[in-house]
């Protein structure tokens, strides 16, 4: 694994520039990646490109022997480029413009703003496609931030138009899918259709899953233009793009289809801070992350591609500012997420940023040099990094174990008719995915199309549209299934299975779910050690009562080798059902101290300590000390090989 940083030169007085570079090699770094928000530098008037600071700055960074990313600047489209086209902007669901004064104001849907976005990466291929500092190229920057990828426009309404005639053929097609005649919502042409937006209560919401699946379209269609210019003017290197946490608003397996590497940006302390995670857990890892949420991106990312080639494109170094309470790293920290990437078998860590600027958005933003260019902290733990990096050597395959399956039409599913707070199936993957890790379990995330070769246990935490060739792979899977609540819950255009849920799925457990329920806070069946909470099912089957609350209330049914969760995975239940599943599939379980995480790769078994104490590797783990001590401090790392 290599280790980089991002980059702006055009931040910077150019005397600083072949200091940075020697700096950066010094510290280990290997790779730059740089010019993906450039644009009004690179053609500060239209038609006029300025490529004489460009050719500097790569040249100088290629001289101090450090390969480059270059990014495509399409992010960031100038001032002058918005006023030839004000009708490029994005536009919210209120009506209101995303204007310019930031960054990723455009639709996605704006034909005349592709054209411009083909144009810009063009022209910065043609121009360094060559280049041998050159290695990969990036493709704009975190698709969809700030809430973009959903725009409300006129140039998304005339293209979901076009895009629904091409899926349904004729608009009477369209009502039937949609169960147009409720609400005398029945169209007479495709012309008719509006976006889902701005209705007097909710929309329909098959209308909304269309939208939504549109919307990822143009996305992908988006990326795709820039990949095949970029491969042609540029082959031989990499295409990369990067992806965000916790985000789900396009297909990432869809985009991800026409990258040779998928990246994505990991700001664990953020990202705990910013999304639904226990007040308890906010305190107890505010300054290293929830355990989980790294790995779970990196082995969501890695099940992007079908070669598997990932990395983190942009890893925190210190303070963040855009979450609500922005902690430093607990010493280590940096070091242990770096570690982390390379155990579930990252080819990059690249940390953003090189240098604190201290100007604009971003200026609590910190990087691996302080704004007096003084190092900050994360610099001396990314070159201890390096080191421990270079004395590890290749890490070795992951060692197959648990396949969650995830899919993000799920996610837009429970998010349209959540049914209850909160109950989106990304959080009961990450749910899912969180117990199976404390039990000391490999996780890989894979989509509903990925083989399931080799692995002992399947998992479908929360997957409402299961494709006929999820079901059949899964009718000859010899492994242990757990299958999850609203699975199997709703046909391709939103409507309900005729046999009721969990639809297809009934090939493989032949029940019924009769009724569902959301449960409010305090409405909760106890278990031993576990309770029904926020969701569950009614079922009818015959198959194998397996589990129930104290009450009686049933939660877990068991068929053969496949078993049925009937309620929301909650921590405590999802670790009992998944445990007892785990162990018909002959997995040894290695339930760990609260905060400590382990990776399996190749021979060696890697350990993380996410707490605030020291924490002892459980004998169970056996192996020679390759790095770290049994006895793990706070944010210490341990590598044994067997």
């Amino acid at each position: 694994m290599k280790l980089g940083t991002c980059y702006y030169p055009e931040h910077w007085p150019e005397h600083l520039w072949p200091e940075d570079a020697r700096r950066m090699a010094e510290a280990g770094l290997k790779q730059v990646r740089i010019g993906e928000f450039a644009w009004s530098r690179i053609e500060p008037q239209p038609g006029r490109l300025d490529w004489v600071w460009l050719d500097r700055a790569i040249d100088t960074l290629h001289g101090a022997g450090l390969e480059i990313i270059l990014g495509t600047p399409t992010a960031t489209p100038p001032k002058w480029l918005v006023d030839r086209m004000p009708d490029m902007v994005a536009i919210d669901d209120q009506g209101r413009p995303r204007g310019f004064g930031s960054r990723r104001h455009y639709c996605f849907s704006h034909r005349g703003y592709r054209a411009e976005a083909a144009r810009i990466t063009r022209a910065v291929a043609e121009r360094y496609g060559q280049h041998p500092a050159i290695v990969a190229w990036q493709t704009d920057n975190e698709y969809g931030c700030h809430d973009t990828v959903l725009s409300f426009s006129d140039a998304a309404r005339l293209a979901f138009r076009a895009w629904l005639a091409d899926r349904y053929g004729t608009v009477d097609a369209l009502n039937r899918a949609w169960g147009n005649v409720f609400w005398s919502m029945e169209y007479r042409s495709f012309d008719e259709v509006d976006l889902p937006n701005l209705t007097v209560t909710e929309a329909n919401p098959a209308h909304w899953l269309a939208f939504r699946r549109f919307a990822s379209d143009e996305v992908v269609a988006f990326n795709r233009n820039q990949v095949e210019i970029l491969r042609q003017l540029s082959p031989g290197r990499d295409v990369v793009h990067n992806y965000m946490g916790f985000f789900t608003e396009f297909d990432h397996h869809a985009v991800a289809a026409d990258l040779d590497v998928v990246g994505w940006d990991s700001y664990p302390l953020g990202f705990l801070d910013s999304f639904p995670f226990a007040e308890a857990d906010k305190l107890a890892y505010a300054r290293q992350g929830h355990p989980d949420i790294a790995a779970f991106h990196h082995d969501l990312y890695r099940g992007c591609t079908p070669t598997g080639r990932w990395s983190v494109l942009e890893q925190q170094p210190g303070p963040v500012n855009w979450a609500r309470h922005n902690p430093a790293p607990l010493p280590g920290m940096v070091r242990l997420w770096t570690l982390e990437a390379m155990a579930h078998g990252a080819e990059l860590v690249s940390y953003f940023r090189w240098r604190q600027f201290p100007q604009a958005q971003e200026q609590h933003h910190a990087g691996l040099l302080r704004p007096d260019n003084e190092p900050a902290p994360g610099l001396a733990e990314a070159a201890q990094s390096a080191l421990d990096i270079a004395a590890l050597g290749p890490v070795g395959e992951p060692v197959k174990q648990v396949a969650l399956i995830f899919a993000y039409d799920a996610d837009w599913v429970t998010k349209i008719q959540p049914q209850g707070a909160g109950l989106s199936a990304l959080w009961a993957t990450f749910a899912c995915y969180s117990a199976l890790r404390k039990l000391g379990l490999n996780v890989d995330i894979i989509p509903p199309t990925a083989s399931l070769d080799g692995y002992a246990l399947v998992v479908l935490p929360c997957v409402p549209i299961v494709p006929d060739a999820l079901v059949a792979a899964l009718q000859s899977f010899n492994g242990q299934v757990v299958i999850g609540p609203r699975s199997g819950s709703r046909e391709p255009d939103f409507a309900i299975p005729g046999n009721l849920p969990p639809g297809p799925l009934q090939a493989l457990f032949p029940a019924k779910v009769v009724r569902a329920e959301s449960l409010r806070p305090g409405l909760t069946h106890p278990g031993d050690g576990w309770e029904i909470a926020r969701w569950r099912e009614d079922l009818e089957t015959s198959s194998e009562l397996e589990l129930c609350a104290s009450d009686g209330t049933p939660v877990c049914w068991k068929h053969g080798k496949v078993r049925y969760l009937a309620a929301w995975p909650e921590p405590g239940l999802a670790s009992e059902v998944l445990s007892r599943a785990a162990r018909d599939a002959d997995l040894m379980l290695q339930p760990l101290p609260d905060g400590l995480r382990v990776r399996r790769a190749g021979k060696r078994i890697f350990a993380f300590n996410y707490s605030t104490q020291t924490s002892e590797l459980p004998g169970s783990l056996a192996g020679k000390l390759i790095l770290g001590e049994r006895t793990l401090p706070p944010a210490g790392v341990t590598v044994l090989e067997a």
